[in-house]
């Protein structure tokens, strides 16, 4: 049998739902002064002050990665700390030895681990028995990282995000659950437009209405982008359900999701003042067009960035 988990010490970044908005709001506004400062500097060049002068962080992925495995990179860089790159598929994580076992071993190494996994347990597991701070890369289940990033973003272009409006078009997947736990936690209205097949969890739903959030599901996407201030998509089928829906079962879900592609007819629909963000890779021509991926109210590049100096933020928070 496996030992008992052990009482969380450090300062995990697991979810968002897990939080405050004042700590989150703190975060976001750190998130901003870092970037600010580093204005027209060389990209691998130190920031002023280096926190985490010393520090190591390790790296886990088991699903590939572009933003995630650079932003955090380069983000310890600037603060002064180093990264260790870790192959989920090359250690025994989960596979030979006890996510636990692994966790115990990597915090008498490093000081502080990110994972990004196919499994949502996985993370949880390793945060109860690390004694390090465990920060959440992505699983199949969340992205709170992105979503710090967007809400840094959406408020770069159109100011305070309490208050306001955003939609969602397309799958009820991992980014929009973070996307629920950040409407409210930060305070804005959240409609999510999608076919009922691929509707959020119940139970996520379930949390927002008793935590007062408001968030809808509008099964029109021209009914939910009406008076919008962003409009969100994300890819149709996740890297880690490619294998587990098949050709058939992908031709499926392409098919139901169709109209909720983000095109030039539904952003006109939105109004010209609302943007068009996308946590990214995107597949052009399946979720979003060329010409809102392209276009004058396209955030995408910006949200991209963001991940860095939100990402610095959060790191700064644990190991501080």
């Amino acid at each position: 049998m496996n030992a008992p988990a052990k009482v969380m010490t450090a300062k995990h970044f697991l979810d968002l739902d897990a939080f405050d908005g004042p700590t989150l709001r703190k975060m976001i506004d750190e998130a901003k002064r870092m970037k600010a400062a580093r204005k027209g500097r060389p990209k691998g060049a130190l920031d002023d002050a280096t926190p985490l002068a010393g520090r190591m962080l390790a790296m886990i992925f088991e699903k590939p990665s572009t933003r995630t495995r650079i932003s955090f990179e380069m983000g310890m860089r600037q603060l002064g700390g180093g990264t260790m790159f870790l192959d989920g598929r090359d250690m025994q994580f989960g596979h030979g030895e006890t996510v636990g076992d692994t966790a115990q071993v990597l915090s008498r190494y490093v000081d502080v681990i990110m994972l990004r996994t196919k499994r949502h347990q996985s993370l949880i597991e390793l945060a109860q028995h690390a004694t390090v701070p465990v920060i959440n890369g992505l699983t199949d289940k969340t992205h709170p990282c992105q979503l710090m990033a967007d809400v840094m973003t959406f408020e770069e272009h159109r100011g305070p995000i309490a208050g306001r409006v955003v939609t969602w078009s397309g799958a009820g997947n991992n980014v929009c659950a973070s996307w629920i736990h950040a409407a409210v936690r930060f305070g804005f209205e959240l409609r999510v437009a999608c076919p009922p097949e691929a509707s959020p969890e119940p139970q996520l739903m379930a949390w927002a209405k008793k935590e007062s959030g408001k968030v809808h599901i509008v099964r029109d996407p021209f009914d939910a982008v009406a008076g919008t201030d962003a409009v969100v998509a994300d890819t149709w089928v996740q890297m880690s359900e490619a294998d587990q829906l098949g050709e058939g079962g992908t031709r499926s879900r392409h098919n139901a999701l169709a109209r909720y592609r983000v095109d030039e007819r539904l952003m006109a629909a939105a109004g010209k003042d609302a943007i068009f963000m996308h946590c990214l890779p995107a597949h052009r021509g399946e979720e979003v067009t060329d010409g809102v991926f392209d276009g004058p109210q396209s955030a995408v590049f910006d949200e991209a960035e963001n991940r860095l100096h939100s990402q610095k933020s959060v790191l700064v928070w644990a190991l501080t």
